[in-house]
């Protein structure tokens, strides 16, 4: 065999697993697949003015804009909807939201009926933001409530829930020489306690997304994607943000198994911040 035909042999045998006859004599060419969100979710404090006007309006804007998902406050009360009425809108809208933020108190306080509020808007994430305050001075109060944290994580486990963590800018920050995240995760049983890693709040407080994710990747089990601006001192509209967001998110075994909610929290118009942000998340492959 002369040098061309090699070539050209080698050339088709290389093609032809993505080649599939489709009848005789035709051949049926099947795109190759580029990793993607398969679902995009928006943190609802993202577009908390529009919220705070009118909830269920906003919800229907979302879900057009292409938002599979939403991530509740129960933190805001759900902008004083109750169980049935936030239930409805769901249903009219199409959204799902597989996550809500809460207090960190209610884990201490009728927790059962919560967990059963959970279940009944579908959740499988409740997510504390923060700890509270007076963690913010005492690494053995955070251990306190870590310790809380695995009681109540058992018992939303048993309900088919996760109780997770999030973070935010300040939990960077050392606190008696330790730092309050690390504490935390190396405090709770995996068994009952994940987290939910904000890519942006982590850049502001001047830490390592990528690092952090492969050091805990066993624990985090949801995002928040989020960019910050040159500097990382606020955040800014995804597609402007300093860090490689595409990189970040096919550095994720499934991510597609792990909630993805946009955040920003900044725009001056809310609605139009989560479009163009939605636009671009959904325009990343890799």
């Amino acid at each position: 065999m002369d040098r061309r035909r090699f070539l050209a042999s080698a050339a088709l045998g290389l093609t032809a697993p993505r080649l599939l006859s489709a009848r005789p004599g035709q051949a049926l060419r099947v795109p190759e697949t580029a990793g993607r969100l398969e679902r995009i979710g928006l943190e609802l404090y993202a577009v908390r003015k529009s919220m705070r006007a009118n909830p269920e309006q906003t919800l229907e804007a979302v879900r057009a804009i292409g938002y599979t998902d939403v991530e509740l406050l129960w933190s805001f009360n759900n902008f004083d909807r109750t169980v049935p009425q936030v239930k409805a809108a769901l249903k009219a809208t199409g959204l799902k939201a597989p996550s809500a933020h809460i207090n960190p108190e209610i884990i201490t306080n009728q927790w059962e009926a919560r967990l059963d509020e959970a279940r009944e808007l579908g959740h499988k994430f409740l997510v504390a933001p923060s700890l509270p305050s007076e963690a913010n001075k005492s690494i053995e109060v955070v251990k306190l409530w870590a310790h809380r944290f695995n009681v109540a994580g058992e018992a939303a486990r048993a309900a088919g829930i996760w109780l997770a963590l999030h973070n935010e800018p300040n939990h960077e920050k050392k606190i008696m020489g330790e730092l309050p995240l690390e504490v935390f995760l190396r405090e709770t049983d995996p068994k009952y306690v994940c987290f939910q890693l904000d890519v942006g709040n982590m850049l502001m407080g001047g830490g390592d997304p990528m690092a952090f994710h492969a050091r805990h990747a066993a624990r985090i089990r949801a995002f928040h994607i989020k960019n910050a601006a040159a500097g990382a001192t606020s955040d800014t509209e995804l597609a402007k943000g300093a860090f490689d967001l595409r990189a970040f998110l096919a550095s994720v075994p499934k991510v597609n198994d792990k909630p993805c909610f946009v955040e920003q929290e900044g725009g001056a118009d809310d609605l139009a911040s989560a479009r163009e942000n939605y636009a671009y998340v959904r325009g990343l492959s890799w």
